[in-house]
């Protein structure tokens, strides 16, 4: 936590001189530390907000100490499941965690309530991306793409940049 009163020189840092013989700045030691930034390390409290009073009935209120306790939870659960979904990807010798790799993360934790739904969403998913992408490059081939087309294409694209179908845990199960 950063602390707004005037420094003396008793409370300044130094930190280790970089190549041009000047001190680092306090950002350029902690990245060398490996220390990350508490903001880049949590998600969006409006975020976690926006979705907890989703499932709230309109007149709920959610206080701050429950939205900064589910930040802490949601954000420590992602990492959680990204850094096996990463272990296996380094063994596999892959740079790239796909979401594939996250369900089967999902999975080998003991989340498997939740990997299943997951895996329908991404294999739908990506059929609506395949039907999409074709229907693109089709446009794009026929030569006959005048302004009713790009219309059309438009609207059709705002209607589709949200999620394209509910993804919910309660619905069907397997």
């Amino acid at each position: 936590m950063v602390d707004n009163k005037s420094s003396n020189y008793s409370d300044r840092r130094e930190y280790p001189i970089n190549s041009n013989n000047n001190f680092a700045s306090e950002e350029d030691y902690h990245q060398d530390q490996g220390v990350i930034k508490e903001q880049d390390r949590l998600l969006p409290i409006a975020n976690v907000g926006r979705i907890m009073k989703q499932i709230l009935p309109p007149n709920a209120k959610v206080s701050k100490e429950a939205k900064e306790t589910m930040q802490e939870c949601v954000s420590e659960f992602i990492s959680f499941v990204t850094g096996e979904a990463s272990d296996r990807c380094h063994k596999e010798k892959r740079k790239t965690v796909n979401g594939d790799d996250i369900c089967w993360a999902l999975g080998s934790l003991g989340f498997d309530d939740y990997a299943k739904p997951l895996k329908r969403y991404l294999i739908r998913y990506r059929e609506l991306e395949g039907e999409r992408s074709s229907a693109n490059n089709l446009n794009k081939g026929s030569g006959n793409h005048d302004e009713e087309d790009h219309q059309k294409d438009e609207a059709s694209r705002e209607n589709t940049t949200g999620t394209p179908f509910k993804f919910s845990f309660l619905e069907d199960k397997w």
